[in-house]
Order: C-alpha cells, then structure tokens, then sequence
C-alpha cells in the first residue's frame, strides 16, 4: 500500500500536485480533516489490490480541525501505519503574485487576518510542523506544471523501483537557495563562461561551456573532492539516517553555466555507482543576457 498525505502553503500547488498524482494512478481526495486520515488509512489496507495507491491533501483550509494534525500523525505511527507526507512549499511573494493573477480568496483571510501578508506569514506558522515532519519538500516557486509534473512523476514513479532518490540541482544564488536543498555546494569560486563572449549566451549543457568550466585545474580537483564527500555521505543519509530523498544542490551566480556543468558531473558520477538520481536545472532558461 501507497499512502501519500499533501499538505503546504495555499496557492503552492496542491491541486495541481492531486492532479499528477491521478495521473500515476493514485486515488486522491481533496482537504479532508486530519482524524479521517485514519479512515482512509484503513480503506487502502482493506482494497490494496484494487487501490494499492492513495494521495489526500491535509491542509490550514481545515482551520481549527488542523491543529490535530501533528497528534494524528502520532497515533499513526504508534499503530504501525505506513504513510508518506509531501510539503508543497513556495516563496510569499510569489504566492502573493498567484492570488493576484487568480483573484481567489485566501483560505485564512478573516476579520481576524484581514491582508492576504497577515494570512500567509500565519498559514506558514500553523504549518512549521507539518514541514518538519515531511518526507518530499517540494519549492514551486520558480515551477511552471510541467516542471512540478516532472519533480511528482520523478519522486513516485521512480519510487516503485527505490528507496532512495537522489536529485542533483543546479540554482543561481541571485535568485535564492532552493528551500528544498539538503547539500548546498557553491561553485562561484570557478572561472566564469559568462566572460567569455562566445560561451556568455551558452550554458552548462553546451560542449563549449562545459568543457571550459570543467577543464581548469580548480575545477578537476574542487569535483573530485566533492565525489569524495558524496561517496562518503550518501550511505549515511540512505542507512543511518532512513531517507528516502536527498537533494544536492550546486549554485553559482546565475544558475546557467558552472553550477549546471557541475550538477551534470556530480550526477553522472552518482549514476555511475549505481544510485538513482535525477537532474533539475532550476534556473537554466532564468538569465540569458
């Protein structure tokens, strides 16, 4: 049995995120009050062969009936239930900016909460917990639908073959650190395409540029020390410490050149020892000029 419980930030994804999750053949139900979790629980031990798959969304748009989450959860484990808990997590301004294009209503805004800040920043602490408490987090700050399809499909289909994932990032440090990184590694101590006029519009996926940044000495020997630290680190996230995600992120300024050069080595050397990892080039298409 599958058992998938959404929850995060209103205007994060969610709804979307049920939709994918359809699509790999989950049965989702939508904003349920957290002592259903139960129910639904026992309905997928009780029909695993006819719905071996089911995803719920668990959310502040149950108020009140919320605040049990955290003790559900609790009684959950101590009966054994098996259950996975994805965060969808997204940057205020950039909710903010969906409500906006959307014109829907905050689920929080209230005569008590009366500005669409007020009911962010308090839907972010009646949620603090629940972040802490999950398996996958997923940032769809800077996503669009295909890009969070391709996150959901690559964490739940590729899950049905591994336990542990491992997704390499590239990202510009100009447009933030990814909330979901485990590993950070800043690579903007390396020389820069982005002065080489002929390798500037190019990127990390180009020959040119790639050969550039991974063709000078401090380049050679900053990837072997970081192989040296994934080699040694990734057994103790997988067996010491139970993960079934860990996300790699490498930054550099603009997220186009040397982080994802060093993102695709970083990865090809983690397949090579025969970890399954994924690629996501955050901010690849973000600066051009």
């Amino acid at each position: 049995m599958e058992f998938v419980i959404v929850t995060g930030m209103s205007g994060a994804g969610k709804s979307q995120t049920i939709n994918i999750l359809e699509d790999l053949g989950f049965y989702c139900v939508d904003n349920i009050p957290p002592r259903l979790l139960f129910t639904f629980a026992d309905m997928c031990l009780k029909a695993q062969n006819t719905v071996p798959m089911m995803a719920v969304v668990v959310d502040a748009r149950g108020k009140s009936f919320f605040e049990e989450f955290g003790a559900v959860l609790d009684e959950m484990n101590s009966l054994n239930y098996n259950y996975k808990i994805l965060y969808l997590d997204c940057e205020e301004q950039e909710i903010i900016n969906r409500y906006k294009q959307t014109r829907r209503r905050h689920p929080l805004l209230s005569d008590e909460f009366s500005t669409l800040d007020d009911a962010i920043r308090t839907e972010k602490q009646l949620l603090a917990k629940a972040k802490e408490r999950a398996d996958y987090i997923i940032d769809t700050t800077f996503f669009s639908v295909s890009k969070l399809k391709e996150q959901i499909f690559s964490l739940f289909e590729n899950e049905k073959s591994s336990k542990f994932i491992v997704t390499c990032m590239s990202f510009g440090f100009k447009f933030g650190i990814p909330a979901d990184a485990d590993i950070v590694f800043d690579v903007r101590c390396l020389p820069n395409p982005f002065y080489i006029p002929e390798l500037k519009n190019g990127s990390g996926l180009d020959d040119g540029v790639r050969d550039y940044v991974m063709g000078c000495k401090q380049s050679q020997g900053l990837l072997e020390k970081l192989k040296e630290l994934i080699d040694y680190s990734l057994p103790l996230y997988r067996d010491e410490e139970k993960r079934s995600r860990l996300v790699i992120a490498v930054g550099c300024t603009g997220g186009r050149h040397r982080s994802v050069a060093f993102a695709q080595a970083i990865s090809e050397h983690i397949k090579n020892s025969g970890q399954q990892v994924n690629v996501n080039h955050r901010d690849i298409e973000r600066v051009k000029h």
